[in-house]
């Protein structure tokens, strides 16, 4: 069975597309144990590198299978059927995370399953979120980006901003966040704010006015934008980081509770041991 052409287009592939290529390829029935033996084969060769049950990665002649660099974006958009690519690894692909992570993240409506490691990186599967599917919007806010000549699915820059407030605990120190959404040098205010509402929690909208306000200058956001966002904060105050023992302060515009540490911008204080 000739796949090398195969390989040569499909950089990571299922054996779902496999089979569907084939079937396209040629008239006959698939021999399903000719398959199998096929891929043992090729993976005994060097050709191809099983990541699981599945899924193979096609490695270029001339190279040695296990020490070719996977690359983990690739991985991760092949971890579910529906993945998409999110928070910090949506802003590692968009060139906005502040600092490399080994962990990389995929949002799915299937049933969360325990983290896959595959050399030395974590594929992190995390649950779409409630209102999202309630509405049947489950990708809003995604576009499709063309890596090493496969589209792979990724939140936007814009929901990703919103995403990361509404799930820090996926993203990192509060630092890492600040200095990662820091980086974003435009965003489409339109989409914010609908994504925003369509999410429709008081606590995230609190903290993207928050985020916002600090920032309006350097990223043009008008005074009655953030003003009608004023207007979905909480009711009663509610914490950034309800986790945080350092002192806080509260911010009475966004009803929100802020860590003086991050409104210090403590981490650029010199070091006082030099």
């Amino acid at each position: 069975m000739k796949l090398d052409s195969f390989f040569v287009q499909h950089q990571i592939f299922t054996v779902n597309e496999l089979t569907a290529w084939l079937s396209k390829e040629f008239t006959c029935a698939i021999n399903y144990s000719t398959l199998h033996n096929s891929l043992a084969y090729h993976q005994k060769q060097g050709h191809i590198l099983r990541i699981r049950r599945g899924l193979y990665y096609s490695i270029p002649k001339g190279t040695i299978a296990n020490s070719y660099p996977i690359d983990p974006f690739l991985v991760t958009s092949q971890m579910a059927e529906d993945a998409i690519l999110g928070y910090r690894t949506a802003l590692d692909l968009h060139g906005k995370l502040h600092s490399t992570s080994s962990k990389f993240i995929y949002l799915s409506k299937k049933r969360v399953m325990a983290s896959f490691f595959f050399k030395d990186i974590e594929y992190q599967a995390v649950s779409i979120p409630l209102r999202l599917k309630a509405s049947n919007n489950e990708q809003f806010g995604t576009q499709s980006i063309n890596r090493l000549g496969q589209n792979i699915l990724v939140t936007t820059l814009e929901r990703t901003l919103i995403d990361v407030l509404d799930r820090p605990h996926l993203c990192g120190s509060w630092e890492e966040i600040w200095l990662s959404l820091e980086s974003i040098e435009y965003l489409d205010l339109d989409q914010i704010l609908k994504y925003t509402l369509l999410l429709g929690n008081a606590t995230t909208i609190a903290k993207l006015g928050f985020f916002l306000e600090i920032h309006r200058e350097r990223l043009m956001i008008p005074e009655n934008y953030l003003e009608n966002l004023c207007k979905h904060r909480p009711l009663k105050p509610h914490y950034l980081e309800r986790k945080h023992k350092q002192p806080q302060k509260m911010i009475s515009k966004w009803n929100l509770i802020v860590p003086l540490s991050l409104i210090n911008r403590e981490w650029e204080e010199p070091n006082g041991n030099i």
